[in-house]
């Protein structure tokens, strides 16, 4: 193909970049499993140039998501909880995923399926209008988590 964009056949690839030199412009190949290879006369500098400024632009575009993490124990006072609530929903609003951990230590592991649980279904009806429970509370060793995404 030529660079105004007319279609030259199927020509020999001496023809090819003599014509490409002709016109002072490169000679690149666009398909190469094609029978016979499919080759395009254009300046290859500003095409890889455009293709830069495509993907600058696509990445602009594109919103990474976050996942914050909020700390707390068993015997955390109701103030604190609220307060981390809170801050729970900033993060949200912030469209960042949310990881709710709640660590235990030396014999506080007995209360994980009692306090544990309440507490984070406590957090999980705080939540219920501005979250949604990607993942249910779960004990992963010592620690009780649960994720929340923004709705």
């Amino acid at each position: 193909m030529g660079s105004d964009g007319t279609q030259h056949g199927v020509v020999t690839t001496k023809d090819a970049k003599e014509m490409a030199y002709n016109e002072g412009l490169d000679l690149v190949e666009v398909s190469a499993n094609a029978d016979p290879p499919v080759c395009r006369i254009m300046n290859y500098d500003k095409f890889r140039y455009e293709q830069k400024k495509k993907q600058q632009e696509a990445k602009k575009k594109q919103t990474t998501v976050e996942t914050k993490e909020i700390k707390f124990r068993p015997k955390t006072e109701e103030h604190d909880l609220n307060f981390k609530i809170k801050n729970i929903i900033k993060f949200l609003g912030q469209n960042n995923k949310v990881k709710i951990t709640m660590r235990f230590r030396g014999r506080e592991i007995v209360y994980s399926q009692s306090i544990g649980i309440e507490a984070m279904n406590k957090i999980a009806d705080a939540l219920k209008d501005d979250a949604i429970i990607l993942q249910p509370p779960k004990m992963e060793g010592r620690q009780l988590v649960m994720f929340v995404g923004p709705k």
